[in-house]
């Protein structure tokens, strides 16, 4: 059985029924990607620019969008590009560099929706305390974490992947994914399904701690007039995103784990690429909808 560590290329193989309309399929794509700058940049300029936003809520707002422009930048450039060859081969390396890129991506949002989940349990639970709680130092410490935790569960996981032989050069999606890669191996995985299992464990933790927060905030909210518009003004987008991500996450991961050679090659495709397509361009727009302090300056901005 050959040992394809020595080869250098993968071969990406979702683009296979895409050649007749790859043409339209980029430029969906490419619409899709440039709108996707478009409105995180639009935020993360909008709070920079404007002095009266320079609060966590919205410090957390501006990160969360600069990691969906992270994330998307390690498929869209590559993607489009496949759309436009004949061979969608990318290196080993690039692969691996793909991998981390997205799923650093992916377990950065989630740690930045849980900070944004205590951000709101303090401002709501806690209004008393909420300036002594959210300095300037923790605002920081939380940035960094949400950034530090996800690469380094990420470098373990390629580290992991790395010293696996493999048997196979044909990834069956549109782009890198750490599972793919895993069942091209040629040697047993024990190590890489077990971590796989502990980080999903840990990552949970933040789902119940979300869920639980906000089973605070709702208590506190019923009480109370004036924390019930909060609550709708401010963590109702966070809700909505949370949501949107989880739901995002499902998707891809029941294609991963369960994704059948029956379904047509398009559904899978759209089942792996929605959460790096429906978070990242939604996210923005929610936010800045719904939080009046960034509607109103987006409303000056563009008059």
């Amino acid at each position: 059985m050959d040992n394809l560590s020595f080869y250098t290329t993968l071969t990406l193989s979702g683009l296979n029924d895409s050649r007749i309309n790859k043409y339209i399929y980029f430029g969906f794509t490419f619409l899709g990607y440039i709108s996707i700058i478009f409105v995180n940049l639009t935020l993360i300029v909008t709070i920079l620019l404007e002095k009266s936003l320079h609060e966590p809520m919205y410090i957390f707002v501006c990160n969360l969008c600069f990691n969906g422009l992270y994330g998307t930048a390690g498929l869209y450039p590559k993607l489009l590009a496949d759309f436009l060859s004949d061979s969608h081969v990318i290196s080993y390396s690039g692969c691996l560099f793909q991998i981390f890129v997205i799923y650093s991506s992916v377990l950065c949002e989630f740690t930045n929706l849980t900070v944004m989940a205590y951000d709101r349990y303090v401002a709501i639970c806690r209004p008393l305390q909420y300036n002594s709680i959210m300095t300037s130092l923790l605002i920081g410490k939380l940035i960094l974490f949400t950034w530090i935790c996800p690469s380094f569960s990420m470098i373990i996981t390629i580290i992991l992947t790395v010293r696996l032989p493999l048997c196979g050069l044909y990834v069956e999606k549109l782009y890198c994914e750490h599972w793919s890669i895993v069942k091209l191996s040629c040697i047993p995985t024990t190590y890489n399904l077990v971590y796989g299992y502990i980080i999903i464990a840990l990552f949970l933790i933040p789902v119940f701690y979300v869920f639980y927060s906000y089973i605070r905030i709702i208590a506190v909210c019923r009480t109370s007039q004036t924390d019930q518009v909060k609550f709708m003004n401010t963590c109702l987008p966070h809700l909505l995103t949370f949501t949107n991500f989880l739901i995002a996450m499902l998707f891809d991961g029941l294609y991963s784990r369960y994704g059948s050679k029956a379904m047509s090659q398009a559904l899978r495709n759209v089942m792996s690429l929605e959460f790096l397509i429906i978070p990242p361009l939604f996210n923005p727009i929610i936010y800045g909808l719904k939080l009046h302090q960034i509607r109103r300056r987006l409303f000056r901005i563009f008059h």
